[in-house]
């Protein structure tokens, strides 16, 4: 099933919540590229991009996008202020060691003990892993933004990935169309619900048990 644009919107600006002053963030191709358009302009953040920009902005206004700034998906950028430039070798290094405080990024599945599965559906012809691998692994804090189940409404959120894994107990937060769930040593706990969905809605799209922590979150409209 598709995902309408205020939803993909509504997730954004959930993640963007995530992020705190000085930090510097890692956003994956997809609804990850949108956190950068709702991170207030009072909190200093510096976004990564693993083609080698460190200070990347909001998306430009239409019409003036820059043929030579994009992100690592291909996609118009603007840059902040002391933004620098870099080779893709020098970003990979920035990413292995460890100066990432999150990363944001899409996902397949993602298990109750955190493991992600993102990069590959067995039998299709996929462009590679690209960096994904190395940014669960080394960044400081990994939040997905997914869809919370599949085209054929099986949940994504399971017991154990059946997809092969990108990385093995990473993830740390999951925002879906459907609800925010934290992965804790305690285990799944549901912090957020999105209406109109209910509580109710969340446990029968979700494979694992949840521990219930949560709030209703009034839907936003559109872009800042």
């Amino acid at each position: 099933m598709g995902m309408g644009k205020e939803i993909r919107y509504q997730m954004a600006r959930r993640a963007a919540r995530e992020i705190t002053p000085g930090m510097v963030v890692n956003l994956g191709i997809g609804i990850p590229t949108l956190v950068a358009d709702y991170v207030p302009e009072t909190v200093p953040v510096m976004f990564h991009a693993e083609n080698g920009v460190l200070g990347t902005g909001p998306s430009p206004a239409a019409g003036k996008e820059n043929p030579h700034l994009c992100n690592a998906g291909g996609f118009p950028i603007t840059v902040a202020r002391g933004a620098s430039y870099f080779d893709s070798a020098t970003a990979f290094a920035v990413i292995r060691r460890g100066k990432l405080d999150m990363t944001i990024m899409g996902a397949l599945q993602v298990s109750e003990s955190g493991d992600l599965a993102n990069w590959i559906v067995p039998g299709k012809r996929v462009p590679g892993m690209g960096g994904a691998i190395e940014l669960a692994e080394k960044a400081g804090k990994v939040v997905i933004l997914m869809n919370h189940t599949d085209k054929e409404g099986n949940p994504k959120i399971l017991r154990n990935c059946s997809l092969p894994l990108t990385a093995a107990g990473c993830v740390n937060m999951v925002i879906t169309d459907m609800a925010v769930i934290e992965i804790s040593p305690r285990g799944l706990i549901l912090k957020e619900v999105f209406p109109p969905f209910t509580i109710e809605d969340v446990r029968e799209k979700t494979e694992p048990d949840l521990i219930t922590e949560y709030t209703v979150i009034a839907p936003q409209e559109g872009k800042l």
